[in-house]
């Protein structure tokens, strides 16, 4: 199982035919490094395909996704360089959901 603590958006996009080693290297570009048991996300271009790289200490996992139709709804690049998501927030944005308004903050605290 992958142990994921952190999830951080790149809004640059990158190119889909990067491996390993390229997606690695952009993590190490954007984010300063790749933290054990952080998940780092890139869209293409489109934003319609996505890449994930995680590193859990021991190795590199990197995965793609794309929508069977539709597109990601990615930040665009005139926001800072990487944003921080939280679980529900990623669970929107792999669906192809709005994702935010999903925060900790969006709570109901008082009836």
């Amino acid at each position: 199982m992958i142990r994921i603590e952190a999830i951080w958006l790149a809004t640059e996009p990158i190119d889909m035919r990067a491996g390993i080693d390229t997606v690695l290297a952009r993590v190490v570009k954007v984010f300063g490094a790749a933290r054990p048991h952080h998940a780092y996300l890139f869209a293409n271009k489109h934003s319609t395909r996505m890449k994930v790289l995680v590193y859990d200490g021991f190795g590199i996992w990197l995965a793609a996704r794309r929508l069977n139709k539709g597109r990601f709804i990615w930040t665009n690049g005139d926001q800072a360089i990487a944003t921080a998501l939280n679980p529900e927030q990623l669970r929107a944005l792999v669906t192809g959901l709005p994702w935010q308004t999903l925060t900790h903050d969006h709570a109901i605290t008082v009836v």
